[in-house]
């Protein structure tokens, strides 16, 4: 009675590789680190592109906290309060007439 591995291998040399416990276990090994451990390479792929997102999202918020420190900082100043409440809240001296004048392609449909 023969062995059905050996008679595989007489027919398919290349599964000879398999016969190796070394090449086994080394097989067995990549397989648990690529797919089945928690520290798996496609989760920290999952991972690293969350960390980018929310780096790119801690860029967009520092810049807008730049932005708004120098508009409280322009606000102490009387003038630009004035100016400031002018434009965004159409506010007006007692003597004054405000006309606001909207383009087609300024209004929201």
């Amino acid at each position: 009675m023969k062995n059905p591995f050996k008679n595989s291998v007489e027919k398919y040399p290349i599964l000879k590789i398999f016969g190796n416990r070394y090449f086994v276990v080394l097989l067995f090994f990549a397989i648990w680190i690529l797919f089945l451990d928690d520290a798996s390479f496609f989760q920290h792929r999952v991972l690293n592109k969350e960390i980018k997102t929310l780096e790119s999202n801690k860029n967009y918020y520092k810049e807008e906290i730049r932005n708004d420190q120098k508009q409280i900082k322009e606000l102490k100043n009387t003038e630009y309060i004035e100016r400031y409440a002018r434009e965004k809240y159409f506010m007006k001296k007692n003597n004054e007439d405000i006309y606001i004048i909207e383009y087609e392609n300024d209004t929201i449909k």
